[in-house]
């Protein structure tokens, strides 16, 4: 069971990691928008995406991005990285 746990938990620590790249991502996306990827990053950035998508577009669907003003702040990648956080510990202890 210890193997079974460990396999569990550092696939849920490479999941993370790749949500924290993607969170990266989306801040270079914002702040220099001219920005387009070429070569390797883009297989990354496309791997990232594909990876982390389903629960994010999963959970904007149950929390949609919330207006504040002229912006909408989405939490759905904050709350994924938290929960995933939440799976690594439990899994841990």
């Amino acid at each position: 069971m210890t193997i079974a746990r460990e396999i569990i938990y550092y696939l849920l620590f490479i999941y993370w990691l790749l949500l924290l790249g993607r969170l990266v991502i989306e801040l270079v996306r914002t702040f220099a928008r001219e920005w387009r990827p070429t070569g390797a990053s883009v297989v990354v950035i496309e791997t990232v995406f594909t990876t982390t998508d389903p629960p994010i577009k999963a959970l904007r669907r149950i929390l949609p991005p919330i207006p504040l003003g002229p912006v909408r702040l989405d939490l759905s990648l904050m709350i994924t990285m938290i929960v995933v956080l939440i799976a690594m510990s439990l899994v841990a202890a």
